[in-house]
């Protein structure tokens, strides 16, 4: 993974993506940092995880731009977004994880409200990195309500 972004970065200087190019960058540097921090090489879940929180960065950016109307910086907020989200394995549509939800639910035998919390538990071991926290939390609301 780490070799992919670093090869991607040469394309993108080449290309002159300049958007691409200081993203890239960002994450990249953002990477090095963790190396130095915990002493030894990244593994791919970990070069992963990295690019989870850059990518929740960029989202709380853009709604925080959003409230104060700047819609400029949406818009590059947006642009970054996209581009390290290629990176992410796809995530479930909502169809599916309504899906998953309701087989961990059936399952489990679970039936109340109370059950939400074992709910997401499940649903976030099986599917880790495919799955919105929050839009499975409403699913399992939903269903068990």
């Amino acid at each position: 993974m780490l070799a992919r972004l670093e090869n991607d970065l040469k394309v993108a200087l080449k290309a002159g993506e300049k958007r691409r190019v200081s993203t890239l960058r960002l994450l990249l540097s953002a990477l090095k940092n963790e190396k130095i921090h915990l002493q030894r090489a990244l593994t791919d879940e970990e070069v992963e995880a990295a690019i989870r929180r850059a990518v929740k960065q960029r989202r709380e950016a853009i709604e925080q731009y959003g409230l104060g109307g700047r819609a400029d910086l949406v818009a590059a907020e947006t642009e970054e977004l996209g581009i390290l989200e290629a990176y992410l394995p796809r995530p479930l549509s909502e169809a599916d994880l309504e899906s998953v939800v309701r087989g961990i639910i059936r399952d489990k035998g679970f039936a109340s409200a109370r059950d939400v919390g074992s709910v997401m538990k499940e649903v976030m071991a099986q599917h880790k990195g495919r799955v919105d926290g929050k839009r499975a939390q409403e699913i399992a609301r939903r269903l068990l309500a």
